[in-house]
């Protein structure tokens, strides 16, 4: 690494604000400025007071590579490559910037220790003796040995992987209008806090009247149950059962655990159907999702509660996320770090809901979304596992040494 940069150089703490710089304020950058290869400047905070102003020093520049020196074991080593200057942002002391040496390919370089194996080998020579934070040395960055090719096939490569990461970005953009544009039309289509109708209605439905507000277990076809299993040891080819940690990713009977036969005919009664709502009553409180027809009877365990609606249960879905009801269910849950709602609580949950007709509309227009977004979602996972698969093809099976 010697060889290929000039200096390690960061920058200063300052006493600073609780929100990001505007264009004409100088921000400090917060550590989780750089993760995973990613630059992002929004991570800072404003420096207003003038006498910290004038011990700002390292702006954040071009054709750098911005690396955390100290963090947490899973974080230090973070580093980014900075496409552009940013005049008004500065480096704090935990952060440095890698200049290059005439001749050297920074992107390059960033690319290599940005990969997987770059990655661990700066784990590697951070040091510490607390188990929250550790530090890497500019002895041990400086002695760091890269592989590197001539100057022109380092930018070869270069430009390869960046056309890649630019496809990534835009697909990522994609994505975040598309969720941005969900966002806004739930709060046309659901009505306000305080409001009985929604702002925007289906043609059809114009002259439908105001929508009929009932708690939750009014409007359900069975008793909202808790579940009740105990996660216990997998058991091949027994009963599937889902836990409210499945509720965070996509369920499906392939990710599912299975318990014996024996224990799920003891908990039948927590047992859920396709069509279900499965509803997380703790930790991420309020997550919720649709039984798929991939499984056709599961159980349910602790933390969790089965809500079976007399309308499409996707309308109920899309509501749970909408603002208001989400807010009552937060206004009524218990804890401070770790949340809770009880299932009385749950079922007192006020939902304003119009005919069946009108709920099926704005299930399928919502879901129709949903199934953009997980589209936009899937086509970003699959164009970052080419990236890094292009990657192990492009670099050394081990394109780093410890010094």
């Amino acid at each position: 690494m010697s060889k290929l940069i000039k200096a390690l150089d960061a920058g200063v703490s300052v006493n600073s604000g609780d929100r990001p710089a505007k264009k004409d304020e100088s921000g400090i950058l917060k550590t989780s400025a750089v993760t995973d290869g990613i630059f992002i400047p929004k991570e800072n905070k404003v420096v207003i007071d003038l006498e910290e102003l004038n011990r700002l020093k390292e702006p954040v520049k071009y054709n750098t590579i911005i690396i955390s020196r100290m963090n947490t074991p899973l974080l230090v080593g973070a580093n980014a490559y900075i496409e552009q200057d940013h005049d008004n942002l500065f480096l704090p002391d935990r952060l440095w910037a890698a200049k290059p040496k005439q001749g050297t390919s920074m992107r390059f370089v960033a690319y290599i220790l940005g990969s997987g194996k770059g990655r661990a080998a700066l784990s590697e020579l951070a040091t510490g003796t607390s188990g929250s934070m550790k530090n890497i040395s500019k002895t041990n960055i400086l002695g760091l040995s890269i592989y590197t090719p001539s100057l022109k096939e380092q930018q070869k490569i270069a430009d390869c992987l960046a056309s890649l990461d630019d496809l990534i970005a835009a697909h990522t953009d994609k994505l975040d209008a598309l969720k941005t544009h969900k966002k806004g039309l739930m709060q046309q289509l659901f009505p306000r806090e305080g409001e009985t109708v929604p702002r925007l209605r289906f043609p059809e439905f114009r002259g439908a009247g105001e929508w009929e507000a009932k708690p939750l277990k009014d409007l359900c076809t069975a008793k909202i149950s808790y579940g009740i299993v105990q996660a216990g040891p997998h058991v091949p080819n027994g009963m599937p059962y889902i836990k409210s940690t499945d509720l965070n990713s996509e369920l499906c009977l392939s990710n599912l655990e299975r318990t014996s036969d024996v224990i799920a005919k003891k908990y039948r009664r927590s047992e859920v159907e396709p069509d279900d709502l499965v509803f997380s009553l703790r930790g991420n409180i309020g997550v919720a999702k649709i039984v798929p027809k991939d499984i056709p009877v599961a159980n349910l365990t602790q933390g969790t509660a089965r809500i079976r609606t007399k309308g499409p249960s996707q309308f109920y879905l899309q509501a749970f996320q909408s603002r208001p009801v989400h807010d009552r269910i937060l206004a009524v849950s218990k804890g401070s770090t770790f949340q809770e709602i009880s299932l009385d609580d749950l079922r007192k949950i006020e939902l304003f809901h119009p005919e069946i007709s009108e709920q099926q509309k704005i299930a399928d227009c919502l879901t129709a979304l949903d199934d953009l977004i997980t589209a936009q979602s899937e086509k970003i996972a699959a164009l970052k596992q080419h990236k890094q698969g292009l990657m192990q093809q492009l670099f050394p099976s081990n394109p780093v040494d410890s010094p």
